[in-house]
């Protein structure tokens, strides 16, 4: 038997330290999602100005979905709790043994334009495993990614990838273990009512309904474990709240909205970090407000123990023990 502890390292922010922290990868979402030739033209992405986002982007329906993306991949990579413990008992749904969670970022696309966000190679190993959920033994995930990042452009034809993982391409994280090295594909939709799943996928992971059940469930037509995350006071209404900052923010073209578009006084001092920064590339930007978001905040405790039985009744014996920290994988 396992006994998992978690201890909180920092206290958990205040609402502006909250906004901001989810505004980071929102401006991330939103930077990867240009186009590739428009991104070009002014001067690749890592010298993109915040303050030309509103003059180089469209809007488009997938936006909020990409930026969901990324949000959740950055709430697991800052150990945030009330993410991080669901996506453990996620895992632990599909079977995925360890300790510490992680998350790799995989691909977005918008609006007919694709970028394929590819930071997987970085950080996995000849030996780690895809656990697809079929049976035979799992997969190397680090062998079939140029495969699946192929297939990801072509939408899937003649993706060269085993018919087991055929649908890897549709993944938008891969969730797992650092510490056993172990990932599964995961879709992640902001509209649960879009969520499908395909050979390859493990997990889905969706906003929960707003005042109803967040329970992770297995979905057996879809064939996937789904992992809503908590809205009232929680994540999801934190996203929302941070992605009422941004776009407000770039609706002004770059600069403090009025009041009126954003009314509540935490949402107006995160537009204000955004506003004196607007001369910056948005990679510097996201970088310098790490400072200003929530830090990281859990370290997780694991133990082995036995279970001794005295006098017909049973004692949990903790035989050996190690101190984890939650890693910060895929970063985008």
């Amino acid at each position: 038997m396992e006994i998992r502890n978690e201890r909180q390292l920092n206290p958990v922010a205040d609402e502006v330290s909250a906004i901001t922290a989810v505004v980071r990868p929102i401006l991330l979402g939103t930077l990867y999602s240009l186009k590739a030739d428009v991104v070009e033209e002014a001067g690749g992405r890592e010298g993109v100005k915040l303050k030309m986002l509103p003059r180089l982007r469209r809007p488009g329906d997938g936006d909020t979905g990409i930026c969901f993306e990324y949000a959740v991949h950055d709430a697991v990579r800052r150990g945030e709790p009330d993410v991080s413990e669901r996506v453990y008992d996620a895992l632990n749904h599909c079977k995925v043994r360890g300790n510490s969670v992680g998350s790799i970022l995989f691909g977005a696309e918008k609006a007919g334009s694709q970028q394929l966000i590819d930071t997987a190679a970085e950080f996995l190993s000849d030996e780690s495993v895809l656990l697809s959920g079929s049976r035979g033994r799992p997969v190397k995930l680090k062998k079939h990614l140029t495969s699946a990042a192929a297939a990801f452009r072509r939408k899937g034809v003649e993706s060269g990838l085993p018919q087991s993982i055929s649908g890897l391409w549709r993944a938008d994280l891969f969730l797992g273990h650092s510490d056993t090295d172990s990932w599964v594909g995961t879709t992640v939709k902001i509209n649960p009512s879009g969520l499908k799943g395909y050979p390859g996928l493990r997990i889905g992971v969706v906003p929960a309904n707003q005042g109803g059940s967040d329970a992770i469930r297995k979905d057996d037509t879809r064939n996937l474990v789904v992992c809503p995350m908590p809205y009232d006071g929680s994540f999801v209404e934190t996203f929302y709240l941070a992605w009422e900052v941004v776009t407000a923010f770039l609706e002004a073209d770059a600069q403090v909205p009025k009041e009126v578009s954003l009314p509540r006084p935490a949402a107006r001092t995160v537009a204000r970090y955004l506003a004196d920064r607007r001369e910056f590339p948005v990679v510097d930007v996201v970088e310098a407000l790490q400072a200003l978001s929530q830090p990281e905040l859990l370290q997780t405790h694991t133990s082995s123990a036995g279970l001794i039985l005295s006098g017909g009744t049973s004692n949990v014996v903790q035989t050996a023990s190690v101190l984890a920290p939650h890693p910060a994988i895929g970063a985008a």
